[in-house]
């Protein structure tokens, strides 16, 4: 699943249909290739301005609001040494999120991590291999359900 944990401050993300553009963004990045949409997880996660710290300082009210946006990739890891793949990828995720920061005048960062899939369940289940009966299975219920 990618799990993205989006920390803001009090002032950014205030009205919920920011927040659902924003997901629906991030989800259809992994749906267009496949992915259950369920496997996608977002939270939004305040941080107080004066628990930010930038370069040593923390950012002031005046300042855009910053945004920092971490990924974690477990439902699909790129080819080590694809380094391709990986900055298509990027790319990809960079073209999704900045016209919506730009938008909302954010500054902003973000960054995958990935994560070994073996190590991954789901309701107790061991998720199906990618681009499999299985793994169309769940993306057409949109949930982990048995599968051969």
């Amino acid at each position: 699943m990618p799990l993205w944990l989006i920390y803001h401050p009090p002032t950014a993300y205030t009205d919920p249909s920011t927040k659902d553009a924003l997901v629906k963004a991030i989800t259809s990045i992994y749906t267009t290739f496949g992915l259950p949409a369920f496997y996608v997880v977002v939270h939004f996660i305040q941080a107080p301005l004066e628990s930010t710290y930038i370069g040593g300082v923390t950012r002031s009210a005046s300042d855009p609001p910053f945004i920092r946006l971490a990924a974690d990739h477990i439902a699909h890891n790129f080819p080590r040494g694809d380094d391709k793949a990986i900055r298509d990828a990027a790319n990809t995720i960079r073209d999704v999120l900045a016209p919506r920061m730009r938008e909302l005048g954010y500054d902003w960062e973000f960054h995958v991590a990935e994560t070994d899939r073996r190590l991954w369940r789901v309701n107790g289940l061991t998720p199906p291999e990618r681009e499999t009966e299985g793994e169309r299975l769940w993306a057409e219920v949109n949930k982990p359900v048995p599968y051969e």
